[in-house]
């Protein structure tokens, strides 16, 4: 069961405020790459660098051959204003970690630190590789270090990660047991009309109603051609139009995103909004310019990883305090390294009401009950320990 290290929860705690004071937009982590590679460095692991991105591959070799096991952490922050009054808020204006990925990569380092000084390394039989992985919030990350080899030399067996959850009070677990996260796309649509003054609409033809329309028009997609039991969300985000309230403007612009859990949603949704479109024409005698941004694949947790995480959080925080989580509608780009390898990622509980911390991840008050940290080292710890000795998964 677990318990607490006050020394070495202050290490993580140190590390974590640390990142959280100077945060980075996606592919931009140059100061939080320089961090990870000098804390590797002093625990003389193996740490990579790439030329063309930021990011940093940290590897940790057994005492004999055998599994490679994968940790992931996303170490990017969001361009959000932060406005909580605490000692470690952001010192970057417009830049805040508010999706707890600087407490993603402080648990990593944690495990990192705790493989190296408990000479956990001298026993297991495999590898330990740490994906440091940036740009995530632009679902780029994952890809890019795909395509650098990182679950190769040494062949990566499985991929692990955590995410910090305000949903869980802090202490307690979830773990998707085969879908997590959504498929996310974006999709834009460019409506022509014809400016007119806006004391005469019959002389133009008005872009702003034809978009109005469509917006409508798409709330039916969901509710009368998914099932009830099933999930889907389409979702118009953006709408710009017009620079004057008596001018009807020459065009509109809409922008949106698209989240569904199955491909055949998927395809069903996007095929239906192109119908709409063309009715759209139809009706307004407009002209739309339909334009489809395929982003993220679902996260679909594999279930047999999925049971050995689950498993390993009971022995760690007591069944009570561990459960399996109902697929959300956020999207992961952990996805590209379920699609590759047998992978698994968890919820890591973050609030405390008591304290006051309850706000949503992307809120610029989100933070976290830092005990959340060693909590999360000691579960991926475990998970290393048992998935790299004998007689394991």
């Amino acid at each position: 069961m677990f318990s607490s290290e006050p020394e070495f929860l202050q290490w993580l705690v140190t590390i974590r405020r640390d990142i959280h004071s100077h945060p980075e937009v996606s592919n931009e982590e140059r100061l939080t790459t320089q961090k990870i590679v000098e804390i590797l460095e002093k625990l003389n692991i193996e740490a990579r660098t790439f030329p063309k991105m930021t990011g940093v591959l940290g590897l940790i070799r057994g005492a004999s051959e055998g599994r490679t096991v994968a940790l992931r952490a996303d170490i990017d922050a969001l361009p959000i204003l932060e406005l909580n009054n605490v000692p470690y808020k952001s010192r970057c204006d417009g830049v805040m970690h508010a999706c707890g990925h600087d407490a993603n990569t402080t648990i990593m380092l944690g495990v990192a630190k705790k493989i190296i000084e408990t000479g956990l390394s001298s026993k297991i039989e495999g590898n330990v590789k740490l994906i440091f992985q940036p740009g995530e919030e632009k679902g780029t990350g994952a890809k890019a270090l795909i395509a650098e080899g990182v679950l190769e030399n040494p062949r990566v067996d499985c991929v692990i990660a955590g995410h910090m959850s305000p949903d869980l009070p802090v202490g307690t677990v979830g773990v998707f047991k085969g879908q997590g996260y959504a498929s996310a796309d974006r999709f834009e649509l460019i409506i022509k009309g014809k400016g007119a003054h806006g004391g005469r609409p019959e002389e133009g033809v008005d872009p702003i109603v034809a978009g109005s329309y469509f917006v409508t028009q798409i709330q039916s997609i969901v509710s009368r051609n998914v099932g009830a039991t099933e999930a889907a969300v389409v979702t118009v985000g953006k709408f710009d139009a017009g620079n004057a309230a008596n001018v009807i403007p020459e065009s509109s612009h809409l922008e949106g995103t698209i989240r569904t859990h199955s491909n055949a949603i998927r395809k069903m949704v996007i095929q239906k909004l192109k119908e709409m479109t063309l009715g759209i024409e139809r009706a307004f005698n407009v002209t739309c310019a339909f334009k489809l941004h395929e982003g993220l694949p679902g996260c679909i947790n594999d279930e047999e990883m999925a049971g050995f995480l689950h498993d390993v959080s009971k022995e760690i925080l007591g069944s009570e305090n561990v459960s399996y989580l109902p697929p959300i509608m956020g999207a992961e780009d952990f996805a590209y390294y379920a699609l590759e390898r047998p992978s698994a990622i968890m919820r890591l509980g973050s609030s405390n009401k008591k304290e006051g911390i309850i706000y949503p991840l992307h809120s610029p008050h989100f933070d976290i009950d830092e005990k959340v940290l060693e909590i999360g080292v000691a579960i991926f710890y475990e998970a290393v320990r048992k998935y790299l000795s004998a007689n394991s998964v």
